[in-house]
């Protein structure tokens, strides 16, 4: 039988501070002995747990378990002790290290040979993190700010318009003036600073060139949610492709539950704790980006404030947008014309009360309006008299109740969010007519509208379904449904008032980055009760068919 490699199992140290006065004699007779026992010892020890003798209490306990598990160059006596408290002599701590040193020289040999093995391997990952380093470097040196975030998105449209219905004279004056297909475009570049990883400084650069578009005239409401066109384009047909600053505003917490909203130009959605609809707000339509409600969420746009509360999924918003508030005219006389809590001010101000839990949410929001020029607080989102009526009103007051839920999984049940609105109208002390005189033409045509009263009211409704992941995982497929802003009472119409609008969707996901939308939608009247623009038919129909697609870029 082969004699097992002999090992000491005390510390190095204690071996080679042995007795030095010991004649050569008796260190030959000891350690001879003592080779010898151990000589006859079982094989090596794979555990500390191995040795009868030594415990965990022990001061040296650790080492010598490293050196087991890690070296494998420890042996015990035959009988299981390791006889941790006797001396060692110099040749067995000379035997000891050996066998260590052995053991560290296979480790050392082992590594070189796969260094040399994996040679090239190696040397490739050294010039990928040195090329690594350098480009970092370089980006440092070069990037655009430690403390800004850019995010874009392009949008393109391509689509057309077709109209029908029984008022001849209007159906013929639309297919002249907005029959064309048209390939418009929509680009926004947010800029998005944080300077204590709690607030937001956001700067919102957009520019398209829908303001001769069909799609971007506000005025018989095929205004997209993509459609952007700033205030001058509203006077001005030649000023598509201008890059103006579409947001500027910065939010601040205040303790832990309360957040603050200032800027010289911020929409009354920027500083809402939630949004009270799943349905998506970048679809077609944007009357649908209104939860129903264009009045409460006339998405008012300006110098502003607000502060909003969230607390266990309770939030209160309060806020107050002046869209002209950077004027400083205070007369109504001029282009200048605004100011910051005068008639002129086109302000809003609203407050809302919602509740968010993980599938469902609701909200009640009212907004006040002051006297708002061009029927803007409904843009595109109302019957003319409907938008026309908060032009010349002393105050419209606007109530909006939201709600949705979705389900926990995607399928064949679809998200579901509703809304209903109803804005009441004070007041036409600045029309120049006495309650209920007919005449005032505007800018809908050459025929006169029917003024409303001292009270005057309107409504509107939606409901918007959307399926995630329809057909293929990752695309989705919606509905939306209802009515934009209608008179219900207060004017004197000729002919009811109302309008159905539908849009219909289904959203290619092409990418992480890039989506592809095909779209429909449907106006029922969008002129209501006047059924169309500068016609003398009153009582004829009017409607509006289009298709498009719509292609979005995220960057």
């Amino acid at each position: 039988m082969q004699e097992p490699k002999i090992f000491v199992v005390v510390p190095l140290a204690l071996g080679l501070m042995a007795p030095l006065g010991a004649s050569a004699s008796e260190l030959n007779t000891l350690n001879i002995a003592g080779v010898r026992q151990y000589s006859t010892s079982a094989d090596q020890v794979t555990s500390i747990t191995q040795f009868s003798d030594v415990q965990p209490t022990d001061w040296a306990y650790q080492a010598l378990s490293n050196l087991i598990e890690r070296y494998g160059c420890v042996a015990g006596y035959p009988t299981g002790a390791y006889r941790g408290s006797r001396a060692m002599t110099r040749f067995e701590a000379a035997a000891l290290l050996n066998a260590c040193l052995d053991r560290v020289t296979e480790v050392t040999d082992e590594l070189k040979r796969l260094m040399k093995e994996f040679e090239k391997e190696l040397a490739v990952l050294k010039g990928r993190i040195d090329g690594l380093e350098a480009k970092v470097g370089e980006l440092e040196a070069t990037q655009f700010s430690t403390t800004t975030k850019l995010k874009g998105l392009a949008t393109f449209v391509l689509g057309a318009m077709a109209f029908g219905g029984s008022n001849r004279e209007a159906v013929d004056q639309y297919r002249r003036e907005e029959g064309a297909a048209t390939f418009n475009y929509d680009v926004r570049l947010n800029f998005d600073t944080s300077f204590t990883g709690r607030d937001l400084l956001r700067t919102t650069l957009r520019a398209g060139n829908f303001a001769s578009s069909g799609f971007g005239d506000g005025d018989h409401q095929q205004q997209l949610e993509v459609a952007f066109q700033e205030e001058v384009c509203a006077a001005e047909r030649d000023c598509n492709n201008l890059l103006a600053v579409n947001r500027l505003f910065y939010q601040f917490p205040i303790g832990d539950h309360v957040m603050a909203t200032v800027g010289g130009r911020v929409r009354q959605d920027d500083m809402l704790a939630m949004w009270p609809s799943v349905y998506p707000a970048d679809t077609v339509l944007d009357f649908f980006t209104r939860s129903g409600a264009p009045g409460a969420y006339s998405l008012n746009l300006g110098a502003g404030a607000g502060l909003w509360y969230q607390r266990n999924g309770w939030s209160l918003s309060v806020n107050y947008v002046a869209a002209t508030g950077s004027a400083g005219n205070p007369s109504g006389w001029g282009r200048d014309k605004g100011g910051i809590g005068t008639r002129y001010s086109n302000e809003t101000g609203t407050v809302q009360l919602g509740y968010a839990a993980q599938q469902w949410g609701a909200a009640v929001a009212y907004t006040y309006t002051s006297p708002f020029d061009y029927g803007q607080v409904y843009g595109g989102a109302g019957t003319p008299i409907a938008s026309y009526i908060p032009a010349t009103a002393d105050s419209t007051s606007s109530l909006g109740l939201s709600a949705y839920w979705q389900p926990a999984e995607s399928g064949w049940i679809p998200s579901i969010s509703v809304g209903w609105g109803l804005n009441v109208s004070q007041g036409n002390s600045s029309s120049g007519f006495a309650p209920g005189e007919l005449g005032a033409s505007d800018s809908l045509g050459n025929r006169t509208l029917a003024k409303y009263g001292d009270h005057a009211v309107t409504q509107s409704w939606s409901v918007g379904l959307q399926w995630l992941d329809a057909f293929v995982k990752g695309n989705a497929l919606g509905m939306g449904v209802g009515q934009t802003t209608f008179v219900t009472s207060g004017v004197d119409l000729p002919a009811s008032d109302g309008n159905y609008a539908w849009e219909w969707w289904y959203k290619f996901q092409v990418t992480d980055k890039i989506a592809v939308t095909p779209a429909i939608f449907y106006l029922s009247r969008p002129y209501g009760a006047i059924s169309g623009r500068g016609s003398s038919n009153l009582n004829g129909t009017f409607n509006n068919f289009a298709g498009l697609i719509k292609t979005s870029f995220k960057f």
